[in-house]
């Protein structure tokens, strides 16, 4: 059995998604990060970066259980323990690893980034909201140079390179990105979202609940790092 420890970040979708797929049995266990939850010392034991997602499993290697941290690395565990969704083809197997590093070096903290002078920061950050929007932008066109001459992200098969980038290039909301002019991203995400695996991952993710709408403004510090909690 694998316990999830999660919220709702693309970055904790990204699991959802791959332990859907899979089809294996899992328990959620919420860490509220506006409430702080991420900080107490049972978490950090699990990941010392205080970070979701992260999983333990208790049927890890040689039978005994196994923590991984980082949605990349539980992503290639993942794949690694089940066979699924990664190529055993050397070449389709080096692709694989290479654009789900493309995601989680530049698409991830790009976008997220973008968030947070978009969404968060106070006015005044004109700078950074359009350094990460332009950042961005260009990250969306490369997922668009790349779906115009295939099917996924790296040829004819879903792998976790599709897991992977997903729940971020489907975030055109929230990140505020014009889709109407990247279609062949559109029909990706229109077609991955189809899938009853992603049905059932954003089903339960859906259901989990935080207190970030009223979350209070130390919790807030507390979470981006800054007020009383920064270290410049």
């Amino acid at each position: 059995m694998i316990d999830l420890y999660a919220l709702t970040s693309p970055n904790v979708q990204k699991i959802f998604i791959m332990l859907e797929e899979c089809e294996l049995p899992y328990n959620i266990k919420p860490v509220d990060v506006w409430k702080s939850e991420q900080f107490t010392p049972e978490f950090t034991e699990i990941n010392p970066l205080q970070k979701v997602p992260a999983i333990v499993d208790s049927e890890g290697p040689a039978g005994t259980p196994y923590t991984v941290i980082e949605s990349g690395a539980i992503l290639l565990y993942l794949a690694e323990k089940t066979g699924k969704f990664i190529p055993h083809d050397p070449v389709k197997r080096n692709d694989v690893i290479q654009w789900l590093m493309v995601q989680m070096a530049n698409l991830g903290p790009m976008c997220g980034q973008l968030v947070h002078f978009f969404r968060f920061a106070p006015a005044g950050n004109d700078y950074g909201n359009s350094r990460y929007r332009t950042m961005v932008n260009k990250l969306f066109d490369l997922y668009e140079q790349r779906l115009a001459a295939h099917p996924f992200v790296i040829g004819a098969d879903y792998t976790i390179a599709d897991m992977a980038a997903f729940p971020w290039l489907r975030n055109v909301d929230l990140l505020g990105i014009d889709i109407s002019t990247r279609p062949h991203v559109k029909a990706w995400i229109d077609k991955i979202s189809a899938r009853d695996a992603v049905k059932r991952a954003y089903a339960k993710i859906g259901a989990i609940k935080s207190v970030r709408d009223t979350a209070t403004n130390d919790d807030k510090d507390r979470f981006f790092g800054r007020g009383k909690y920064a270290h410049a």
